[in-house]
């Protein structure tokens, strides 16, 4: 497997790191809009997402890590494509899901060692700013989910 990171559907390789993680939108006064976190150790912005902890679902994790991650609580809805990529004790996969806001606030979030900053961005303004084209092009699925016509 290369540096890059798939996009897939389904993955039959072998995963050595499971992770969950979410697409929150809401509608925002112009369109859709994103929420997204800056991640200290690697400098990056990106979709909100983490590891599994031991005995639990996938679900249960991405409403778990974004809530940790970002202050905000939020459904669970469809779920998205995976991302599959190497990192160092493997390959790890991370299946997201579109997510509504139910709770919260990510202002109040206060700053920690893995997550400096998150934030409500527009959904357009969105693949300007996400570190990775995975992440844009999940966004692209989650936002065309949410508003098939493409209407803002």
């Amino acid at each position: 497997m290369t540096a890059e990171r798939l996009l897939t559907h389904h993955w039959e390789g072998t995963v050595d790191v499971e992770a969950a993680g979410g697409v929150v939108l809401r509608q925002g006064p112009g369109g859709p809009q994103v929420l997204v976190v800056h991640r200290v150790r690697y400098g990056d912005w990106s979709l909100p997402k983490g590891k599994l902890d031991p005995g639990e679902g996938h679900v249960e994790a991405a409403a778990r890590e974004v809530e940790e991650e970002t202050g905000v609580a939020a459904q669970v809805g469809a779920e998205l494509r995976q991302t599959i990529y190497p990192v160092p004790d493997g390959v790890k996969r991370v299946r997201w899901y579109l997510m509504s806001p139910v709770d919260g606030d990510p202002d109040q979030r206060p700053a920690d060692r893995e997550v400096d900053m998150a934030r409500w961005i527009p959904a357009d303004e969105a693949a300007g700013l996400l570190t990775y084209p995975t992440d844009a092009a999940l966004l692209a699925e989650a936002v065309s989910l949410v508003d098939p016509g493409g209407a803002s």
